[in-house]
């Protein structure tokens, strides 16, 4: 099993940029796809961007597309998401989790999961 670690949240005022990164233990996390969910308050948690195995193809939720860039480097273990133009709406927080599947959307898809980083964007 891999364990996921987030850090890179914070405070950062509406427009500004942060970059999460996910660091994941174990030598196989090249072969999973893995994704980054995020829960705002009295909200579901939901997917925000994937990185699909084998060939790296990505999936943004429109409501980030062109403001996020998910990435990964494999032989660091990391997975990462640069967030820029931030808005108040994307206060939450934010979780990477990783699927055996290729493709992977929805929440019960992915097998495992971190514990979360905050993520607070003041307007």
């Amino acid at each position: 099993q891999v364990q996921l670690v987030e850090s890179g949240g914070g405070l950062v005022q509406a427009g500004g940029s942060l970059r999460l990164s996910c660091a994941a233990s174990g030598r196989t996390f090249s072969t999973y796809t893995m994704g980054w969910f995020r829960q705002a308050p009295g909200k579901e948690r939901h997917l925000v961007a994937a990185v699909m195995r084998p060939y790296g193809t990505t999936y943004y939720h429109g409501f980030v597309k062109d403001r996020f860039t998910i990435s990964r480097d494999n032989g660091k273990n990391t997975l990462y998401l640069q967030m820029n133009s931030l808005k108040a709406e994307d206060t939450a927080v934010y979780y990477c989790a990783g699927c055996s599947r290729s493709i992977c959307y929805a929440e019960g898809e992915y097998d495992f999961w971190g514990q979360g980083t905050q993520v607070t964007v003041s307007s």
